[in-house]
C-alpha cells in the first residue's frame, strides 16, 4: 500500500502534467505545489523512479508511468468523490469541502468509495466541475469548453469548471451567484480592456479578464 507521502506526490505530478498539455513537471513546479524544499522533491522524485511510479530525469522534468498515474487517478477519484459527498449530504459549501478530502482521502476504503459513488448516483463531476476518475480509473470524455475570456460579445455560456479552487475565489463566485451550470451571455468584451460584462439571470457582472480566464464555459453563439 502506497504511503500519503507517495500518494500526495503522484496526484500532485498528475495535475500538473495534465494541466499543461501533458509536458513533464518540473521540481519546481512540485516543490512550490506541495509546499517543500526542491531538494526534498528530488529525493522523492528518485524514490518514485525507482518504484517505477515516474520516470525522472534531470533538468527535464517528471512524468508518470502507468502505475504511477493509475494511482493517481485512484486517489483523484477518492477525493473528488469525498467532496461531492460532503456537499451534498452535510451541506458543506464548495469553498470548505476540499481541505476536508484532503485529510480524509488517503483513509477511506475501496468499498466505502463504491458506496459513496453509488449513493451518488455515478456522478461524472465534483463540486467545481473535475471529472471523477471511473473504478477502472478511466475518465469520461469531456464536452468541449473554453475560458468565459475567451467568449465574445453576444455568445451565451454555461459555466462547466472552475480552474481556480481557492476558498477566497470560490467564495467570490458564491457572492456573484456563479455556480456550476449557471447560464449568462457576454454583454461586452472589448479587446484590451482587461474587463468584461456579462449578465447572468438578467443581472450585469463586471469582471476582470483574469477572473474569466479562470472560468471553464460550453458556449455557442
Amino acid at each position: 500500500m502506497a504511503s500519503l507521502t507517495v500518494e500526495n506526490y503522484l496526484k500532485t505530478i498528475y495535475q500538473i502534467i495534465n494541466g499543461q498539455d501533458g509536458r513533464p513537471a518540473t521540481t519546481g513546479q512540485v516543490s512550490s505545489a506541495l509546499g517543500v524544499a526542491p531538494g526534498t522533491v528530488t529525493s522523492m522524485l528518485k524514490t518514485l523512479d525507482a518504484a517505477q511510479l515516474a520516470a525522472h530525469r534531470p533538468y527535464e522534468g517528471v512524468v508518470l508511468l502507468p502505475a504511477g498515474e493509475a494511482l493517481a487517478l485512484r486517489v483523484l477519484r477518492r477525493h473528488r468523490l469525498l467532496e461531492l459527498f460532503l456537499m451534498r449530504t452535510l451541506d458543506m459549501t464548495w469553498d470548505e469541502v476540499h481541505d476536508e478530502a484532503e485529510h480524509m482521502e488517503h483513509a477511506v476504503s475501496d468499498l466505502l468509495v463504491e458506496r459513496m459513488d453509488a449513493f451518488l448516483g455515478r456522478p461524472d463531476v465534483d463540486p467545481h466541475g473535475d471529472p471523477i476518475p471511473r473504478t477502472d480509473g478511466r475518465l469520461r470524455e469531456e464536452p468541449p469548453t473554453r475560458t468565459l475570456a475567451e467568449c465574445v460579445q453576444g455568445e451565451t455560456f454555461t459555466l462547466a469548471r472552475v480552474l481556480d479552487q481557492s476558498p477566497e475565489f470560490l467564495r467570490y463566485l458564491t457572492e456573484m451567484g456563479l455556480t456550476l451550470g449557471v447560464a449568462g451571455t457576454v454583454a461586452e468584451n472589448p479587446h484590451g480592456a482587461g474587463v468584461m460584462l456579462i449578465h447572468v439571470d438578467q443581472r450585469p457582472i463586471a469582471m476582470s479578464l483574469e477572473t474569466a480566464a479562470s472560468l471553464a464555459v460550453s458556449a455557442e453563439s
